[in-house]
């Protein structure tokens, strides 16, 4: 048995989310409802002239919610990412450990400004992420834990790192360590635009084939080339031997190897945020498969899980939503 169920690598940020009105994103002229790459200038800028809106910030990032996730559920991860030497990447590192993820952060030096992204919530429930990469856009293969990757089951790829050439290097070396350790490997495509602007580095980084993609349909389609999901989950084998589409409100697809599954989704009153839940839904799904369930079985709790976590502000469950999971589990 191995001693880690999942270990993961990506970007470590801190969450500044704020409650926000259309109107206030079109002033700011940011595009809407995608993940944007912005440097420190822009970043201060957006902090002053969002000064005294309702905010709540938070340890994230897209694998680090996801390893939060498994951990919270009971698994064991180990998380390789890179903070700067400043009060928020304290932050960041007491919150791995408080939360019992472990991780070689004490190993190396640390430098530069940690990493921070400004998530634009608007009523419609939509997320707009603008994302300071400070310090994560140097991760390199030098973060790296060839030992606890090797004894690992999974080792999982966040899509975000394909924007810095150096993470996304990391990334592929990361993958093909997996493969020679016989770890299995999953990947995140994390975000519509990472699929229009990187996706030539998400082909390099998931190499001949993945044991699992996890996307949403928007993703699916770019990374496809096409606007028909039927082509696209086709499509999706030559690169993955099994992979989940989540479907908002629809729930999610899953391809098993063997035969494509329907996820059906949880009806809630009102959908309040959307951050996190591909984050979410990826953890839970990884937790269940890691602990003896089958494709539909880890569906059915991620999507529960999902359906928690877009109806109350913020990207992760708390522990009373963690015990219902596991009262369902």
């Amino acid at each position: 048995m191995k001693k880690f169920h999942v270990y993961g690598i990506g970007n470590a940020l801190v969450d500044i989310d704020f409650e926000v009105s259309n109107d206030t994103i079109e002033q700011l002229k940011i595009d809407k409802g995608v993940m944007t790459l912005i440097d420190e200038e822009i970043h201060h800028r957006l902090l002053k002239e969002l000064d005294g809106v309702k905010h709540l910030k938070a340890c994230g990032g897209s694998a680090g919610n996801t390893l939060c996730t498994l951990q919270q559920l009971g698994a064991k991860t180990f998380y390789s990412c890179k903070v700067g030497n400043d009060a928020a990447g304290d932050f960041y590192y007491h919150d791995l450990v408080t939360q019992g993820i472990q991780t070689n952060l004490h190993e190396h030096p640390r430098d530069g400004i940690t990493g921070k992204c400004i998530v634009l919530v608007t009523p419609d429930a939509d997320r707009t992420m603008n994302t300071f990469l400070g310090t994560s856009f140097e991760f390199s293969k030098m973060q790296l834990s060839e030992t606890a990757l090797m004894n690992s089951e999974y080792l999982y790829i966040e899509g975000y790192l394909v924007a810095s050439p150096t993470a996304c290097e990391a990334a592929i070396i990361a993958r093909e360590m997996a493969e020679k350790h016989q770890v299995k490997t999953a990947i995140c495509l994390a975000d519509p635009n990472m699929v229009t602007y990187f996706r030539d580095g998400l082909c390099a980084i998931i190499g001949q084939q993945v044991d699992i993609i996890f996307c949403n349909e928007s993703e699916a389609l770019l990374f496809t080339g096409t606007d028909d999901l039927s082509v696209a989950q086709e499509e999706l084998k030559k690169y993955a031997k099994t992979f989940v589409i989540t479907l908002g409100s629809e729930g999610a697809l899953a391809y098993n190897g063997r035969e494509y599954l329907q996820i059906s989704p949880y009806k809630i009153p009102v959908v309040v945020d959307t951050v996190g839940a591909g984050d979410v839904f990826a953890g839970t799904f990884l937790y269940g498969i890691s602990h003896g369930y089958d494709y539909s079985a880890a569906g059915k709790l991620a999507s529960y899980a999902a359906s928690r976590v877009v109806s109350k502000f913020g990207p992760r469950l708390n522990q009373e939503e963690i015990n219902e999971l596991s009262r369902l589990r």
